[in-house]
């Protein structure tokens, strides 16, 4: 399944490198909100609130009441996971508040957070930077792998999404091979972003059991939807 990114920072529709430089910005919300309306699922995540830098929830909820998403960007607590989804979200995204800084799994926060809102509406994001777990607007990172993590969040979330940093927005096309490691490690719904470029990519993921989200390549139309 291929899954359209919507990225928002700082009131517009944007499009990172690795999470940093800038590349796309967009204002026209409609064309995109339209041109994406007849996929079974968008996501979406809140830069801004990410990166702790403020936030952008009047754009989230405007979105998430026009298109099937999974929300997800400075999500910490049960209670905004709560206002995402009753803003029309259809599941939250979690990232760093999986993790601590000692390089543990919060596993107590995971389980309560399942029990809230019901794990079948929870994502569990892992994002990593040379390997590793990267938090916090991918600025830090903890001594975790996503074989460490996703066995132990398993209970807890309906899906994982992992975003391999180091091709985003890159378009030179997601490790394959990764792709099959991840999907040894559950039996959840995969979802994997970083770099994917095409439909041959789209359809090569699928093969081996992960949906696939994409960006860059679709706001600079070398994918065509």
């Amino acid at each position: 399944m291929l899954i359209p990114s919507i990225d928002l920072l700082g009131g517009r529709i944007v499009q990172l490198v690795q999470g940093e430089k800038l590349r796309l910005a967009f204002d026209d919300f409609e064309y995109w909100i339209e041109k994406f309306s007849r996929f079974p699922l968008v996501q979406l995540i809140d830069l801004d609130a990410a990166m702790r830098q403020g936030d952008n929830s009047a754009l989230v909820a405007r979105i998430a009441k026009r298109l099937p998403c999974q929300a997800g960007g400075g999500i910490h607590s049960i209670e905004r996971a709560r206002q995402v989804l009753d803003a029309g979200a259809k599941r939250v995204i979690i990232g760093s508040a999986l993790f601590s800084e000692a390089g543990t799994v919060n596993t107590e926060f995971a389980s309560a957070l399942a029990t809230a809102v019901g794990a079948e509406r929870v994502v569990a994001g892992i994002d990593t930077k040379n390997g590793r777990i990267a938090v916090k607007g991918w600025k830090s990172q903890v001594a975790l792998t996503p074989d460490d993590a996703i066995p132990q969040l398993a209970p807890h979330a309906a899906a994982f999404l992992y975003t391999h940093v180091d091709g985003e927005g890159l378009m030179q096309g997601f490790p394959l091979e990764t792709a099959v490691r991840l999907r040894r490690l559950t039996n959840r719904q995969l979802i994997v972003a970083g770099g994917i470029r095409s439909q041959q990519e789209v359809d090569e993921l699928a093969t081996v059991g992960a949906d696939a989200v994409v960006g860059m390549a679709v706001y600079t139309e070398l994918f065509a939807l």
